[in-house]
């Protein structure tokens, strides 16, 4: 089969784009002689993460190291498939204990996160209920982007002690996001985040081991951060998932180039609106996501860059707009476009601004090696 083949809307991966930023995270990580925990919520599959876990990328495949996942239902699956190491990167929620206690059962060391007293407490209760042991990591703020406590709390401590003297948990040790890598203007601005992102999570880590506490991993964790750190003086591992496929957003901030981009979303040129200077296509936002994560980014790509069928940008051609089926392909800038060259039944294919919110629209990638011709489909799931 080649592409022609396939009905539209359809999730296209180029594997050969996958190994080589796969080999490019890998590379630079051993520079800096820290491991790398991948991050699975984009991928949300096995053949992938065999990707991942071949050395080099399609090389001899490594027996399966730790992953980090966003879903209790990520869990399970990397697990039936062989992963044990598993981090739960999302703040702790009580009604998903149960769930975390039965895969531990089971065999998979699975750690979760937290950045409170409440949840400590709720935490080594529960464990202590069920009869199993709980890992826990601290979450610190090392931006003020979201969750986790900011270093030089004294609650950093109490948290610590509570977790390491109760039954029912265990003291894992810390870890950080540095989201706010996302909102950066420059180069620069990310490698300053970088090592702020490092300096506190390694900061948060010596007061633990001060007081007589154990931290034995120390996790920061974001594709912008990972791709342009100079040290990791401190760190035990680095998590980053979206660097496997990127998008335009990590294109924006200058993490990559569009020819990084390994996902794309193949789409049916359905009509015109000559009026309007509008190519009408069969991927409206169902396809493609609501997400408009370039929209405060230097270029707005609207909802994604039109490329040909070999997944080559087209003009200044971006989805300007979309209905739940429909994407309206338009000049960026608003100038004509020559619709006779995009006639009805025409092949595209679009680069997504925020590959995970794409991926988790589709149940299967069509994989492909630069040609358009198919040579496997990988299955993927969503949900919780």
């Amino acid at each position: 089969m080649d592409l022609t083949d396939l009905e539209t809307p359809a999730l296209i991966l180029d594997r050969t784009k996958l190994d080589r930023n796969v080999a490019r995270m890998r590379e630079h990580l051993t520079k800096l002689k820290v491991a790398l925990r991948p991050h699975v919520k984009t991928a949300k599959s096995i053949d992938v993460l065999r990707r991942v876990l071949k050395d080099p990328p399609g090389g001899v495949e490594r027996e399966p190291g730790g992953i980090t996942v966003s879903t209790l239902k990520e869990a399970e699956y990397f697990f039936s498939n062989g992963v044990r190491d598993i981090l739960y990167a999302v703040g702790m929620a009580p009604n998903k204990l149960l769930h975390i206690a039965e895969l531990r059962r089971k065999g998979a060391d699975v750690a979760l996160i937290l950045d409170s007293i409440e949840a400590a407490n709720i935490v080594a209760a529960k464990g202590q209920e069920l009869g199993v042991e709980f890992p826990a990591l601290i979450e610190i703020d090392s931006d003020g982007h979201r969750s986790g406590i900011k270093p030089g709390d004294s609650m950093l401590l109490d948290i610590g002690g509570r977790l390491h003297e109760r039954n029912g948990t265990q003291l894992r040790g810390v870890l950080t996001h540095a989201g706010d890598s996302s909102n950066c203007s420059s180069i620069d601005k990310i490698r300053a985040l970088a090592e702020r992102e490092r300096a506190a999570v390694v900061q948060c880590a010596e007061a633990l081991k001060r007081a007589g506490l154990p931290c034995p991993v120390v996790s920061v964790g974001s594709t912008p951060t990972a791709t342009f750190a100079e040290r990791m003086d401190g760190v035990t591992e680095v998590r980053a998932g979206v660097y496997m496929f990127f998008d335009l957003v990590m294109a924006g901030l200058g993490v990559c180039t569009l020819e990084d981009i390994a996902l794309t979303v193949m789409t049916s040129v359905i009509g015109h609106q000559p009026d309007r200077n509008w190519i009408i296509t069969d991927a409206g936002w169902m396809a493609m996501s609501r997400d408009r994560g370039t929209a405060k980014q230097r270029v707005d790509q609207g909802y994604g860059v039109v490329c040909d069928l070999a997944g080559k940008p087209i003009d200044d051609l971006i989805v300007a707009e979309t209905n739940q089926e429909h994407g309206i392909v338009a000049d960026r800038r608003g100038r004509p476009v020559d619709l006779a060259r995009f006639p009805v039944g025409m092949l595209l294919r679009v680069m997504p601004n925020h590959a995970c919110a794409t991926a988790a629209q589709y149940s299967q990638y069509h994989v492909i090696a630069g040609e358009p011709v198919i040579e496997a489909v990988w299955p993927r799931f969503s949900g919780w």
